[in-house]
């Protein structure tokens, strides 16, 4: 198999995990809403979907469309920053369990969580996120790619950040009337 066949599958393979993501996050979903849970500032929410699609599609046709190589100096190492972000990223799935999910949903009464990854950092999936947008395109040499996820990531999660940051604001405040 050519370097470009396994580096399709590696997209795919990241496109499965997606999926499966979102399945758990459809499950969580439902747990929050079922405990009143509400979806706060989600306006941003399909230009995300848009972003982390235009990724994987992106990577690959850079690489199929602009005859990228594979480098193994560069290629291995990127290899490795995304598998260290696929175990970053499910290690904030399990520390928040049935608080987790794609969107920005507010539960009534939720504590929030400060064990695994969050212990240190405030928002550990988006280092996961950050991580993965660089080295998957970069494991085939798609640096265009990488460098628009990048930027585009960027500007996304200052959106991103905010929305949560005040979710977790509207968490902590004291109850009125």
């Amino acid at each position: 198999m050519t370097s470009t066949a396994w580096f399709i599958t590696l997209i795919a393979a990241v496109g499965i995990e997606r999926l499966v993501e979102l399945v758990v996050s459809q499950r969580h979903i439902a747990w929050a809403k079922a405990r009143g849970g509400a979806e706060v500032g989600g306006g941003h929410y399909p230009v995300m979907v848009l972003l982390h699609v235009g990724l994987l599609v992106g990577s690959v046709l850079e690489v199929v469309l602009l005859s990228r190589l594979f480098y193994p100096w560069l290629g291995w190492p990127m290899l490795a920053g995304v598998l260290l972000a696929q175990g970053l990223r499910w290690w904030c799935i399990a520390t928040l369990g049935p608080q987790w999910n794609t969107k920005v949903v507010v539960v009534p009464g939720a504590q929030r969580v400060a064990s695994g990854p969050y212990r240190r950092l405030r928002h550990p999936n988006y280092v996961a996120v950050a991580i993965e947008g660089v080295c998957l395109p970069l494991v085939h040499t798609a640096w265009i790619t990488a460098t628009v996820f990048t930027v585009c990531n960027a500007l996304l999660l200052r959106t991103r950040i905010r929305v949560e940051e005040q979710a977790l604001v509207m968490l902590n405040a004291p109850a009125r009337g």
